[in-house]
């Protein structure tokens, strides 16, 4: 089958949605299908073939954003490329908060000989329209998806959401996502050595944050936990780069955040590196603080990939049940939101419990198998034939 995936965000930008779309078209590529990415990349719209070869469309110019002037080249790409699905990643931060693509199924529906379209929500969060749009934002939404052929969710609590905004038509799916970085640090890799490269005393707790700093994750909250420490601790802020202005904002308040506590000189940002080395400093770490301020979710690459590692993961309760119930018995220590005592005190736990990080580690490797890219793959594939 042919299938155009089409993101807001792409290697080498940073990005989940980006690392994610690139996973899913490795997996879909392994079961023989042809699979194109469809992006924009220094305002030029871009096309990444089986082959990896990139391409790009100068006849929309090189200024290109994702409002509805993307149309024509989407249209154009979709003509040449004439595949049977279009799947839409649909997080509306990867897109810049703008609406453009929320009203391309509908533009597509009158063109003769359109692909079917999929989309696949990453979060619900909702565009920006105009100053108090207010329930136009949420309609916004909507409308992509009533628009659309199949609605993909990456968890249940998403799902619920949609079936109740759209009546069940269509049905949401849910298909989880994967961990978008693979187990596989540098060649030679030494655990000990990389340790010391960082700088990290042998008796030194490492904790490692992982993804782009945004309000949602946490960061401050983490701040305030590790100025509680009365341990040698480091913090490794992996790939935690920031690129939405109001997350760009967000940084530097964990920034100055951090600078006002006197912690500075003990944490290691690395900004955006590639997916080998990021898989080194998690092996690396101790543990992973993932304090979402809206609970665990099985949404966040950042916590599959902290998994899929055997990285001891510390994170906030799940609103959603079934995700508790996923990781309480053991695959995670799970604290409150916006509780940095409560986080201190899980950090000072496993890091005078190793038998508990093993434990952990070894219930988080076994839970993150549950979102092996190839099931993630065959069930994608089903979704396109059914």
């Amino acid at each position: 089958m042919r299938v155009a995936l089409l993101t807001g965000e792409y290697p080498p930008q940073p990005g989940g949605v980006g690392d994610y779309t690139r996973r899913l078209a490795a997996a879909l590529r392994a079961r023989r299908h042809e699979v194109a990415v469809l992006t924009i990349q220094e305002g030029a719209f871009t096309i990444y073939r089986d082959d990896g070869h990139a391409s790009t469309l100068r006849q929309f110019g090189t200024r290109l954003d994702w409002s509805h002037r993307a149309w024509p080249a989407v249209i154009d790409a979709l003509a040449a490329l004439r595949p049977a699905w279009l799947h839409i990643q649909y997080q509306t931060g990867a897109y810049a908060l703008r609406p453009g693509l929320n009203a391309l199924p509908w533009r597509l529906r009158g063109l003769a000989g359109h692909p079917r379209v999929a989309v696949t929500f990453h979060d619900l969060l909702v565009p920006y329209l105009f100053p108090k749009a207010g329930p136009l934002r949420a309609w916004a939404n909507t409308r992509l998806a009533r628009d659309a052929d199949a609605v993909v969710a990456t968890n249940s609590a998403d799902a619920a959401q949609l079936q109740a905004a759209l009546g069940g038509q269509p049905a949401p799916v849910v298909i989880p996502i994967g961990s978008n970085i693979p187990v596989e640090p540098p060649h030679g890799y030494d655990r000990r050595v990389w340790r010391t490269q960082l700088g990290v005393a042998p008796d030194a707790l490492l904790v490692a944050y992982f993804g782009l700093l945004s309000p949602s994750k946490g960061a401050t909250v983490l701040a305030e936990a590790l100025a509680r420490l009365a341990l040698p601790w480091r913090l490794l802020l992996v790939g935690g780069a920031a690129t939405a202005p109001q997350d760009r904002a967000y940084a530097a308040a964990v920034q100055a955040r951090l600078a006002a506590l006197g912690l500075a000189d003990r944490v290691l940002a690395t900004g955006h590196v590639p997916s080998p080395i990021v898989s080194a400093h998690l092996l690396a770490a101790d543990c992973a603080a993932l304090p979402f301020r809206d609970g665990a979710s099985f949404r966040r690459g950042s916590l599959l990939a902290a998994l899929e590692h055997g990285c001891p993961v510390v994170t906030t309760t799940p609103a959603d049940p079934a995700t508790a119930t996923a990781l309480a018995p053991g695959a995670a220590l799970l604290v409150p939101p916006d509780d940095p005592l409560a986080l201190a005190a899980a950090l000072a736990r496993l890091a005078a419990e190793p038998t508990l990080g093993a434990a952990l580690a070894a219930a988080g490797r076994r839970l993150a198998a549950r979102f092996a890219w190839a099931s993630i793959a065959a069930q994608h594939e089903q979704l396109y034939l059914a």
